[in-house]
């Protein structure tokens, strides 16, 4: 069993680390506005990237299978293949000056067989750890940065040897869990049995609860050159496991909380010799300390407020990251309001689908709509984000609110 409790204590980043990469290709130069960029992944979030490298003059390739994927149909090229698939990632490294990924679930091996062909960030050995809780959890650990006490469970005696310490807990497969999946809450040891029985006895992890007050998060892009720059902190809102509202304004969080956050996620990037955009997400417990809960390698939806919000967006960092331009600091230039639109929204008046009211939501002052493309609502579906901004923070929730009225979002 491996029993961690929180303390802050960050350590050099580079010790304990995984190493750089060998044997990939060679280092990456500077990638001028003309090149190719290439992404693994057709989502929303490879199609918010193509369209901040499109803006700035590049070329854009997608790997992803679906013929009608969100990223796929605005790239000037769509290799139409699974993310496995030997001759679509030697065609993606072959259009390609560099690739990124927008998804971590992207198989790491792919990654690691793109950068013997071209530069790839975020590498595949950084994506691994964040694919895994029990390699990630180490890697807070090493970093110094605090996570709720946690024990690893791979085989029965590890079930068995559960410390009582721990629950009541949350289980969590170790790999292939988001958006609130592969979770269920236990609070004793017969509750942790049957839970593990019921995913399918894979490895997992078990966290202990603790008492939360918010949740928040840190959005940090580092380059090769070691240089990193953050986002502010985002304060987030959670229901059933998906984030539903992201604020950003100045005292969001006391500024002593945030500036542990944004420096744990320097520390956690830093450590993983990160190259690309990267989010760590915090809790905030009710006695006021930090603890971080997981990492994203790639964009996050809570750093979606910038694309309207501050002079440069999470996906122009992206983009600058992987073509080895400069980072520079994002300035917040408005208070920011995100409303995550999931599908419920086209079924809020029964089980046939309408389009939200849009033209009634655009009315309000300084609302941004950005809807991703996909032909069909679902519920649950990431649809698109509303992003509000103000002069105010009083005045972007304000008019958040009147928003998800008018989309039947519950108040916040």
């Amino acid at each position: 069993m491996t029993d961690h409790t929180p303390s802050l204590h960050l350590v050099p980043p580079t010790e304990g680390a995984p190493a750089p990469a060998t044997g990939s290709a060679p280092a990456q130069s500077v990638l001028l506005p003309g090149a190719t960029l290439g992404v693994l992944g057709g989502g929303q979030l490879g199609r918010m990237f193509a369209h901040a490298a499109q803006a700035m003059g590049y070329f854009t390739v997608v790997l992803d299978p679906d013929p009608v994927s969100p990223a796929g149909l605005v790239s000037h090229h769509h290799i139409q293949t699974g993310y496995e698939d030997p001759d679509g990632l030697a065609r993606l490294a072959a259009l390609s000056d560099a690739v990124t990924t927008e998804f971590e679930n992207v198989p790491a091996a792919s990654l690691a067989a793109l950068a013997g062909q071209c530069p790839v960030a975020p590498a595949a050995r950084a994506v691994a750890v964040a694919q895994d809780r029990a390699q990630e959890k180490a890697h807070f650990v090493r970093c110094g940065v605090p996570c709720a006490p946690y024990a690893v469970i791979e085989t029965a005696a590890q079930l068995a040897a559960i410390s009582g310490d721990l629950l009541p807990g949350i289980l969590k497969t170790a790999r292939m869990g988001y958006d609130g999946k592969g979770q269920v809450r236990v609070a004793t040891p017969a509750e942790l049995a049957a839970a593990w029985d019921s995913v399918g006895q894979v490895p997992c992890v078990l966290e202990k609860m603790l008492p939360l007050a918010l949740e928040c998060s840190v959005i940090v892009a580092r380059g090769a050159d070691g240089s990193v720059v953050n986002l502010p902190v985002q304060r987030n809102l959670h229901r059933n496991g998906i984030l539903a509202v992201t604020e950003v304004y100045e005292q969001n969080l006391p500024p002593a909380l945030a500036q542990q956050a944004v420096a744990a996620a320097k520390s956690i990037a830093t450590g993983l010799h990160y190259v690309g955009v990267l989010c760590v997400e915090f809790f905030v417990l009710q006695d006021g300390s930090l603890v971080v809960n997981e990492i994203a390698p790639r964009p996050h939806n809570s750093g979606h407020y910038s694309q309207n919000a501050c002079d440069v967006s999470q996906f122009e960092l992206q983009v600058r990251a992987l073509a080895g331009l400069p980072l520079v600091q994002p300035r917040q230039h408005s208070a920011a309001v995100m409303l995550n639109l999931l599908g419920d929204l086209w079924f809020a008046h029964g089980d046939v689908a309408h389009t939200p009211p849009w033209d009634q939501v655009l009315a309000l002052p300084g609302t941004h709509l950005h809807l991703y493309g996909k032909t069909q609502a679902k519920h649950g579906r990431k649809m698109g984000h509303l992003n509000i901004t103000a002069a105010t923070a009083e005045a972007a929730r304000a008019t958040a609110l009147q928003a998800a009225a008018l989309l039947g979002i519950a108040p916040f």
